[in-house]
């Protein structure tokens, strides 16, 4: 299954691209973690809630990958995706370390959950939360 390509509309997007501006790197939410975000939104009773997306300093290699359930509004400087239904919150900072990423559901022996799939990283941890840009 390939991911759906999302792209946050200008409205609801202030920092969005003018015409003569270099295009922005999006993020890219596959249809997996859509699923999974529905699927947990409506188990935590909250299925028109967000998801926000973010990068923190921290870790065992510098930044670690932030994933929460958000029941407010967006803030001011958000991009707004919305996948499938569900919407995904990204702050302008962490939008910086997630430009070009894809946000995946990933389930095996060791792991289920989102993952992503961030071409600017450099390196990650063995837990694959933590990472390092290049």
């Amino acid at each position: 299954m390939h991911p759906s390509a999302v792209s946050a509309s200008p409205e609801n997007n202030p920092a969005a691209p003018s015409e003569n501006s270099k295009p922005r790197r999006e993020i890219t939410i596959s249809d997996k973690a859509v699923d999974f975000a529905k699927k947990k939104l409506a188990a935590r009773g909250t299925p028109d809630a967000a998801v926000r997306l973010g990068v923190k300093g921290g870790g065992c290699s510098g930044f670690s990958y932030v994933i929460q359930y958000e029941d407010t509004p967006p803030r001011e400087r958000d991009t707004v995706y919305d996948a499938g239904g569900v919407r995904f919150y990204v702050d302008k900072k962490s939008f910086v370390y997630l430009a070009g990423s894809v946000l995946d559901y990933e389930q095996t022996l060791m792991f289920q959950g989102f993952k992503f799939k961030n071409p600017q990283e450099a390196s990650s941890c063995g837990c694959g939360h933590s990472f390092t840009v290049r």
